[in-house]
This record gives C-alpha cells, structure tokens and sequence, in this order.
C-alpha cells in the first residue's frame, strides 16, 4: 500500500472502544472539553458520532443529531497533529453530506468567537452567522461568547 493510500481518511461509526483515543484527543485540544459521559450519553441517545481514521488511528471524530428537518453539528474535532491538511475540511463535508441524506435542510452549529481558524472553516463552507449566544462558552477568565452559524442544504 502507497502512502498516499495510506493518507486518505476512513469514517466509520464510533464505538465506545474509541473513547480512549476520543478522550485523549479532546482533552488535548480544547481547555474545556466534553467529558467521556458527553460522548457515551451522545451514542446511547442514537446521534451521528462518527470517528475519522488516517492509516488506522483515530485522529478525528464529529458528534450530530438530526431532527425535525435540522442538522445540529455539536463537535467536530481533529488532533492537533493532524490539523491544517485538510482533514478537518474532509470531516465536515462528510457530516454535510451524511446531513442531507437524512433529510436535513439546515446545517447549525455554534463556534467560539476566538476561534478564528473554525470561523474561517465554516464560512469558506458557505455557513453564514445566524446570532450570537452570549456566555455559551466557558474560559479560564469566566464565559465566551458563541456564534450560532447556519448552512443551507
């Protein structure tokens, strides 16, 4: 196998064996990330989680529900290594389109305000901000503001 090969990511549905792998992950790349009890209660409540895999690790994962017509992306992650190479680009237009086959008309997510590298992410994907949520996030100095963002499917 070429390592070209090797370099294409694989999604497949996440099982709690990847939890591990998930954890350590998140806790690496946020200063307030979900807990292990986010992701278990995001898998027995049936939503898209779903993890990314490049040569057969886990370097990505997202977390969706669906309903009422209605996409709500509530975590798309990549570790930190693998960041700025596409992957995370490839992640989402993976959950977009796993989106619109389940019936969904319309992307929402919430983003840090900070976070300027997924802000640029999402516009360059043709989300546009829908509203800002005050306080939505927390920060080593108190609370942050969200941007609700939306994309048309």
């Amino acid at each position: 196998m070429s390592a070209l090969a090797d370099s294409v990511p694989r999604m497949r549905p996440m099982k709690k064996t990847d939890l591990a792998r998930v954890m350590a992950i998140e806790t690496a790349i946020y200063t307030h990330p979900w807990t292990r009890g986010n992701f278990v209660d995001s898998l027995k409540a049936g939503y898209t989680c779903h993890v990314m895999q490049v040569s057969g690790k886990v370097i990505g994962y997202g977390v969706m529900t669906v309903a009422a017509n209605e996409a709500h992306l509530l975590n798309l992650s990549i570790a930190g290594e693998w960041q700025r190479q596409g992957y995370g680009r490839s992640l989402l237009l993976y959950f977009i389109d796993t989106a619109r086959r389940a019936g969904a008309l319309q992307m929402l997510l919430e983003v840090r305000l900070s976070n300027f590298i997924g802000r640029s992410l999402y516009f360059s994907m043709g989300f546009y901000s829908v509203a800002i949520r005050p306080g939505y996030y927390p920060t080593q100095q108190g609370r942050e503001d969200a941007i609700i963002m939306g994309l048309n499917l």
